[in-house]
């Protein structure tokens, strides 16, 4: 996705699924790979992440914590900066409430990003971070320039 002043553009979107039936380390690495990949082909300028939730299985959360790191690698590794939003800041930032469900935010993305097409709910949780990044990164330079002035 990209963002020029107030106005969304939709380029691309999709989900990374690493084969289920690989060592974890190699899933890992799928993910790395998979994201440097695109990070390289669309010529991304930033990035943004999810912040992880901590849910009541400890081993989950573990791998859930690799596997973001993994995420958060991928764009570092390729020289991006890489920003960090909670799940109820999403939320709020794209349906206007922070305890949405995922076919609110699903309906949301699709009237932000029409040219989008059917986006199903692992990708449109991903735009909806990409949606509250371009806010929140345009908000912030307008205080930035403001407190300049």
């Amino acid at each position: 996705m990209a963002s020029e002043g107030s106005r969304l553009r939709w380029i691309a979107h999709g989900v990374v699924t690493p084969p289920e039936s690989a060592p974890f380390s190699e899933r890992l690495l799928h993910l790395l790979d998979a994201l440097s990949a695109i990070c390289t082909e669309y010529a991304c300028d930033e990035a943004a992440v999810e912040e992880v939730f901590v849910n009541m299985n400890p081993s989950s959360t573990l791998k859930l914590g690799h596997a973001r790191a993994a995420v958060m690698l991928a764009p570092a590794k390729c020289g991006l900066p890489v920003a960090e939003y909670s799940p109820n800041l999403i939320k709020k930032a794209v349906v206007g409430a922070g305890h949405a469900d995922k076919g609110q935010i699903a309906f949301m993305v699709k009237r932000l990003l029409p040219s989008a097409g059917d986006v199903k709910a692992d990708a449109a949780d991903a735009l909806a971070v990409a949606i509250t990044h371009a806010q929140l990164r345009k908000r912030a330079l307008l205080t930035a320039l403001r407190g300049a002035a």
